[in-house]
């Protein structure tokens, strides 16, 4: 197994464009751009989609996932992250990313080093990989409450 630990950002330059490396990069570039059309793009536009993130809840399907990156991407907080410490893992038609992301939240004058454990996973759809799942953990239950605070209620708690 392959561990990288050089952070992918989403301002790379993608060597291939249908690698996993790839659609590593365009979802970084999409949630750190804030650029919606672009993370659409990025997940599989089914019911068969499903996200568990630090946000809470399990979301299934793309209508209740987009609420999400909505949700980020209009509200006062601006959230960044980068992908580190991770080994991808890949069949012909499927590949999960198994990492960290290291990141920061900002609101008001506020900023909140945030720390995730993250997994994502990304079928062959139409010959582009998709993102099929997501899932993201905080080990810290005060930070995590207090991104979900800010994130979800727009507040200090």
């Amino acid at each position: 197994m392959n561990i990288v630990n050089s952070a992918i950002t989403g301002n790379e330059v993608p060597a291939e464009s249908e690698s996993p490396y790839s659609a590593l990069i365009n979802f970084y570039h999409a949630f750190n751009h804030q650029d919606y059309d672009s993370m659409q793009s990025n997940w599989l536009q089914t019911a068969a989609a499903s996200m568990s993130n630090p946000l809470g809840d399990v979301k299934r399907g793309w209508e209740e996932i987009s609420e999400v990156y909505k949700k980020i991407f209009s509200g006062a907080a601006t959230v960044y992250v980068e992908f580190y410490d991770y080994s991808i893992h890949t069949t012909e038609e499927m590949f999960i990313a198994v990492g960290r992301e290291r990141g920061l939240l900002q609101f008001n004058n506020e900023k909140i080093e945030l720390a995730i454990r993250t997994s994502r996973t990304y079928c062959l759809h139409d010959e582009q990989w998709k993102q099929l799942h997501h899932h993201g953990s905080m080990d810290d239950p005060k930070k995590l409450n207090h991104y979900q605070s800010i994130l979800i209620n727009g507040v200090n708690s």
